[in-house]
């Protein structure tokens, strides 16, 4: 077995240190899409009652419907 020199392994540390690197940011962008999603079907289920809610002029419904939107849009920060 041929042993690699200084330079082929500090290469082959390198390309490694930069796959996990680009691995990390792929896993991150894929977790963003996900709660982007998320949060806007979240945000489109609840905009949906708001219409309802105002159709039957339930006033109630719509307040708390109102602040658990506005709730949504803090908790991620939109």
């Amino acid at each position: 077995m041929k042993e690699k020199s200084y330079a082929e392994l500090m290469k082959a540390s390198a390309m490694k240190r930069k796959r996990k690197k680009e691995a990390f940011v792929l896993d991150l962008y894929v977790d963003m899409v996900i709660s982007d999603a998320i949060l806007n079907r979240k945000l489109q289920a609840v905009k949906v009652k708001l219409d309802k809610a105002l159709d039957c002029k339930n006033k109630k419904m719509f307040i708390t419907l109102s602040n658990e939107y506005i709730q949504l849009q803090k908790e991620y920060g939109s």
